[in-house]
């Protein structure tokens, strides 16, 4: 017990409560799962959340309603199709007319198909690549000329399963799009950092949402989860600590990087 006490003293000076106090972050796919966890968490961390939903504005609202009851910043739910141009450039319009400026994009919003090579059409191809690459590009294109100069913050999300030693099955164009989003985000490193904005990328490993359990039986998922030392699924929560910390000056010097966090799934 004195050691948990010990590490958690350590972490709270490390990353205080406050480290994202007054800053604007907008989060795509935000009012469930990953990126709902992600915008509790910096909310919690004193940020000014825009949430960000297509269909479930229930859910948005509480995502909304659980940072201003016990987070330090404020919130606010925004619909719009993130996977399109048009409504990328609305999401952002909002958070700068309610909160006045934009300081992190978190490009959490993605699909995940699977179809072997034979059943995958354009309009699968297109689906994915719109949505898993040509969607978060142009919205990075669009926040960056927002964003301060330094610390401003671009987060984008790609997959562990990349790098894992094994390919997974009839994930062509997922992983594809995911490929890309690597390499996007390397090079917009390079091109932003003469204004002292950090981009980076977080690889989850399998984790615990109905998206990635669509699909998969019990037997399927438990197997899944006895490939990492922790034998078990990642949680939302394991991810968003992560995502804020990049979001925080503390990250002030990482930039071009992929973080796995994925509890050792790729190691």
């Amino acid at each position: 017990m004195k050691m948990k006490q010990q590490a958690s003293a350590s972490s709270q000076i490390f990353l205080p409560s406050t480290s994202l106090l007054g800053k604007v972050a907008v989060i795509t796919g935000s009012s469930r799962s990953i990126g709902a966890s992600i915008a509790r968490h910096m909310g919690e961390q004193g940020a000014n959340v825009v949430v960000n939903y297509v269909n479930d504005v229930a859910a948005a609202e509480e995502v909304v309603q659980a940072i201003r009851s016990h987070g330090k910043g404020g919130a606010i739910a925004v619909r719009a199709d993130s996977s399109t141009l048009e409504g990328g450039k609305l999401l952002l319009d909002e958070a700068v007319k309610t909160f006045g400026k934009i300081d992190i994009l978190v490009l959490n919003a993605g699909i995940m198909g699977s179809k072997t090579l034979n059943e995958v059409d354009e309009a699968f191809f297109d689906q994915h690549f719109n949505i898993n690459v040509k969607a978060p590009l142009f919205m990075a294109k669009a926040v960056a000329p927002l964003l301060p100069s330094p610390g401003g913050r671009i987060i984008f999300f790609s997959s562990s399963l990349t790098t894992a030693s094994t390919v997974t099955p009839n994930a062509l164009c997922y992983l594809a799009t995911k490929g890309a989003i690597e390499q996007i985000a390397r090079v917009l490193a390079k091109d932003l950092g003469s204004r002292h904005i950090t981009v980076n990328t977080i690889s989850p490993g399998p984790v615990d949402t109905p998206q990635f359990r669509e699909g998969k039986a019990q037997s399927v998922l438990d197997s899944i989860a006895k490939q990492n030392p922790f034998r078990r699924l990642g949680e939302p929560d394991d991810i968003a600590p992560i995502v804020a910390f990049l979001a925080s000056q503390a990250a002030q010097w990482i930039t071009g990087q992929n973080i796995r966090v994925n509890g050792g799934f790729v190691v």
